[in-house]
């Protein structure tokens, strides 16, 4: 027979509410627990960790301005760093669901409650609202922990896997240099060009984001604590904003500095759509490389068979022997999901009404999953690429049937002829070197120089 759940009873404003028995939250948390059942999502740990951080620097800050005594400062912290040091963080202490009220009050109030409750003893009372949230409002709260959270992706995280992925395509460029191919345009056969040439358009487009985003990287830095409700910073010190970003930049190295409009900060998410849209363009590329992969992987019999990825597991449950290209599939699929996580993005950043914008717990959490999915996917595809063989043979073989190595004569016979011979060679299936040697009068020894394909890259 299953155990009876024990509860307590918490209060709030609104009454009396019946809390689980080892709950670290209050009231409030179990409110929201009880009304938003919309899915099995949760706010991430990278997140919550931003909201924990904001409520240790705002109690030391406070302090320090003679607001709140030492004794519940010294609580607040000790409570905040247990947070954020013994797993604490978690469902089963951090339980809303993402689809909440639009401002995240029920988000902070449960980062409120977690923290009184751990803070507080027999001879220190620490309350969720005073002493916690003091000079805090919800809706500077969740703005600057999301500002935080993607500043922290972008410089921790998401650079340094482009870096790396970038570093890794040239290196693997350069080691293909003498390595040439049938180049494609409409999936259809093309003038020839080098591997490293190929690779060489992987790592110019994701340089391309990465120089975006690190230009970025100062917009998301701007943070709006101390806006309070609207951004007026009511309730809170006039000296509040300035102390606070010095100390969360100090703490934590990165960039933060006061946003220049505390109303823009607190109803607009324009830098979150910002990042997105890179995001957005990195995963484009991102989705071309792996397509591109999975082309040249593919066969080994019957398809292009230019590329050998690493075997890394089975393929199918019925087909015996079969090996799929899993990651850059996998790929693709993250970046469908950040392609998807725009537009949600796009929509939540228009919610703007007047002072607050009312889908901010969305945002950050699409905002986060499209962050870990480009800096997964990055990784993963660096090791992908890494460890591919080229199959010189294959290569070779499609090369020398490539009949469009005729657009090299076309300066010297003209295009109508040069489409003769193009012609006449697929119907034959016969070299072009062969057929233009019988219908042009150009020596064999300046065809063969004409129709090398090294030197048409």
């Amino acid at each position: 027979m299953a155990e009876r759940k024990q509860y307590r009873t918490e209060k709030d404003s609104m009454g009396d509410v019946k809390v689980p028995k080892e709950a670290l939250y209050a009231a409030q948390t179990q409110r929201a627990v009880d009304n938003f059942n919309f899915s099995n999502l949760t706010l991430p740990e990278d997140f919550i960790r931003q909201v924990v951080l904001i409520k240790q620097v705002a109690a030391e800050v406070n302090c320090e301005l003679g607001l709140l005594s030492k004794t519940k400062r010294q609580a607040i912290t000790k409570a905040t760093r247990q947070i954020l040091s013994n797993d604490l963080i978690n469902p089963d202490n951090f339980p809303i669901d993402v689809f909440q009220t639009g401002s995240g009050t029920s988000t902070n109030m449960n980062v409120n409650e977690v923290v009184a409750h751990l803070a507080s003893n027999s001879r220190t009372k620490v309350h969720p609202n005073d002493d916690v949230n003091m000079g805090q409002s919800s809706n500077d709260v969740i703005p600057t922990a999301l500002a935080m959270m993607a500043t922290e992706q972008l410089v921790k995280h998401l650079s340094p896997a482009l870096e790396q992925l970038i570093k890794t395509i040239k290196a693997k460029g350069k080691s293909l240099t003498s390595v040439v191919k049938t180049g494609r345009t409409h999936l259809m056969d093309a003038m020839p060009l080098s591997m490293e040439q190929e690779l060489s358009g992987w790592a110019y487009q994701l340089e391309a984001s990465l120089k975006s985003i690190k230009k970025l990287i100062p917009q998301t830095a701007e943070l709006a604590q101390g806006g309070t409700a609207i951004g007026t910073g009511i309730n809170s010190s006039a000296k509040f904003r300035t102390e606070f970003v010095k100390k969360v930049k100090s703490q934590t190295g990165l960039p933060f500095k006061k946003t220049g409009n505390t109303f823009a900060s607190i109803a607009g998410q324009d830098a979150s759509v910002s990042v997105s849209g890179v995001l957005n363009t990195l995963a484009t590329a991102l989705m071309k490389i792996s397509n591109d992969l999975r082309w040249m992987n593919s066969g080994p019999v019957s398809g292009l068979g230019e590329i050998q990825l690493k075997a890394i597991q089975p393929g199918s449950s019925i087909m015996p022997g079969k090996v799929n290209p899993v990651i850059p599939e996998a790929v693709t699929q993250a970046a469908a999901q950040i392609m998807g996580n725009h537009t949600s993005i796009t929509v939540g950043a228009q919610s703007g009404n007047f002072q607050l914008n009312v889908m901010l717990p969305m945002i950050a959490y699409n905002l986060w999953q499209s962050l870990k999915l480009a800096t997964n996917s990055a990784h993963q595809l660096a090791q992908t690429i890494k460890d591919f063989e080229p199959n010189t043979e294959a290569l070779e073989a499609l090369l020398s049937k490539n009949a469009i190595l005729a657009t090299a004569l076309a300066p010297e016979v003209g295009y109508e002829k040069a489409s003769e011979i193009v012609y006449k060679a697929r119907k034959e299936e016969r070299s072009i070197l062969e057929v233009a040697i019988e219908l042009t009068s150009i020596p064999k020894r300046k065809l063969e120089a004409i129709l090398n394909p090294k030197k048409l890259i």
